[in-house]
């Protein structure tokens, strides 16, 4: 009776722990979701799969990107996560899956750890061999794991171990050894020692690993040994779930960093065209960075208020509407979304092939190669574009759209008349040409002038010379600004500039005012800091 109180106590607990799981993926972290769906894009081929195979560790890297794909649609993501998470605690315990969450708060780490670890962990279980029979079992089992799970395969290697105590266990530490050492040799020769030796193919920086993924296998093969000491359920399950409690709620409030996930939820706001959150958010908090301008300065540009508020809110400086090229994930995307509305296409489209090219796992990101796609169907290059949708339609969530996009392709009636790709045709540079970022607020003007019902090249022209501080610039263009921008009187944000500039700074509350005395502070103090040195 007690053994059926404690199946069914454990069975309502880890309901509860899944529904936990879900909301807080769901609810609070869906952006989260999205900044890992965006760095891969799983094709269903049998090439895609072979070549995720053919290295040691390259299966659990494929069902984990398998299981990301559908993190394009949050709630079902949300719901794998929690399934996949209340299987962790069952197979592994509930110790390590409460370390788990929290090492989910770094983003760069992949599923595939999660799936390496698991598969590592469930042929320890489904294999009850002993003795020399488990031994030649093991003969055949170690190169197997060793090819599914990588170099957590020394999970399963541990526990066998353990299982079959030193009289003969100890040949399998050496085995697994060996068998690294020949896979290195014959089988990998583009890998470095660590790729082998370490589960660097499941963090999407291989540079330092984070501490967790250390400690994980260990928690793991602990509380495999303390479950084979202690028989009775009675005990070791109450107790893991009250330090998993605590370990994740530590995890939750601690190993999540709030500026970090803030960026990376405004780029999925961004991407996800939700300009009213974005503002809302930046009024309540703003991470004090580029990249957060950058996305508050688009959200007000998309909702025509960046002349009232643009200084309502914090401006980083100069690089406050568009970033410089910076080689990594995320810094460029909310910069490309912002070239791409304007219509400098060809700045988007090297921002975004950037941003691709420096994803350091060597994954293809479904949302650059849609935008890269786009890009060339604007700029009518259309067997590049085939190319790039050809990629797409064998995704399972872009797979419609690239069908959609793909019949537009060689017609330019359809493409002229289409809402997004004809207004950009429209709004484009009509001549190549290359510039300094440093002159970015000319590029705004020339584009303006080819099309002065480009009204956000216009805002973004006299917001940048106010970065600046091009006064004489921004009072020079000023009677151009009111008769192009479409207002019916001055906006707020440059009524205070120029009531800032005629005073020589001297305005008690104006945004403007305080900005250029923040920029001039910090210019004095980096003026110092270069003195010093």
């Amino acid at each position: 009776m007690n053994q059926v109180k404690v199946k069914y106590l454990g069975n309502g607990l880890s309901l509860l722990v899944g529904i936990g799981v879900f909301l807080f993926w769901y609810v609070w972290y869906p952006h989260a979701l999205s900044y890992q769906e965006q760095y891969q894009l799983f094709l269903w081929t049998g090439d895609y799969f072979m070549e995720r195979v053919s290295v040691p560790g390259g299966f659990a890297e494929w069902l984990g990107e398998f299981i990301v794909q559908f993190y394009y649609v949050e709630w079902l993501g949300a719901l794998l996560l929690a399934l996949l998470f209340v299987g962790f605690g069952w197979l592994a315990g509930w110790i390590p899956a409460a370390l788990l969450l929290w090492l989910l708060g770094d983003p760069s780490v992949l599923l595939g750890y999660v799936m390496a670890v698991m598969i590592a962990v469930g042929v320890n279980r489904m294999n009850r061999l002993s003795g020399r029979t488990g031994l030649l079992a093991d003969m055949a089992l170690v190169p197997l794991v060793y090819w599914l799970a990588g170099s957590l395969a020394w999970i399963y290697v541990v526990m066998r171990w353990l299982k079959l105590h030193k009289a003969v266990g100890w040949l399998l530490p050496l085995y697994l050894l060996v068998l690294q050492l020949l896979a290195y040799r014959f089988l990998l020769p583009q890998w470095t020692h660590e790729m082998v030796f370490l589960p660097e193919q499941y963090y999407r920086i291989p540079m330092m690993l984070p501490a967790l993924m250390w400690i994980i296998p260990v928690v793991v093969i602990i509380v495999f040994v303390v479950q084979s000491l202690i028989k009775s359920v009675r005990w070791h399950m109450p107790v893991q779930f009250v330090v998993a409690l605590v370990l994740g709620y530590i995890g939750m409030t601690s190993g999540y960093d709030k500026d970090m996930f803030e960026l990376i939820r405004q780029d999925y706001l961004v991407r996800n065209e939700r300009w009213d959150e974005i503002v809302k958010r930046a009024q309540e908090y703003q991470v004090k960075t580029p990249f957060s301008s950058v996305c508050v300065n688009l959200a007000l540009s998309q909702k025509h208020q960046l002349a009232d508020r643009m200084f309502d809110f914090y401006q980083s400086g100069a690089d406050a509407l568009i970033m410089p090229r910076i080689r990594d994930l995320t810094s460029m995307l909310p910069s490309a979304e912002t070239f791409w509305r304007l219509g400098m296409v060809n700045s988007a489209l090297r921002y975004f092939f950037d941003t691709q090219e420096s994803i350091l796992n060597g994954r293809t990101s479904g949302r650059c190669t849609k935008r890269i796609a786009e890009c060339m169907v604007v700029n009518g290059h259309y067997k590049t574009a085939k190319k790039q949708l050809h990629l797409l339609k064998r995704s399972l969530y872009y797979h419609d759209w690239a069908v959609e996009t793909e019949a537009l392709l060689a017609n330019e009636d359809a493409i002229n008349r289409h809402p997004i790709y004809g207004k950009l045709r429209r709004l484009r540079y009509q001549d190549d040409f290359l510039y300094s970022h440093l002159e970015l607020y000319k590029m705004f003007g020339i584009l303006f002038m080819n099309n002065n019902k480009n009204t956000m090249a216009l805002e973004y022209f006299m917001g940048q010379m106010l970065l600046e501080g091009q006064m004489q610039g921004f009072m020079q263009y000023m009677p151009m600004a009111e008769k192009y921008s479409g207002y019916r009187t001055m906006p707020i944000g440059y009524q205070d500039a120029m009531l800032c500039i005629r005073k020589q700074g001297a305005v008690s509350g104006s945004p403007y005012a305080s900005y250029v005395k923040r920029m001039m502070e910090e210019r004095k103090k980096d003026e110092s800091n270069d003195e010093a040195h």
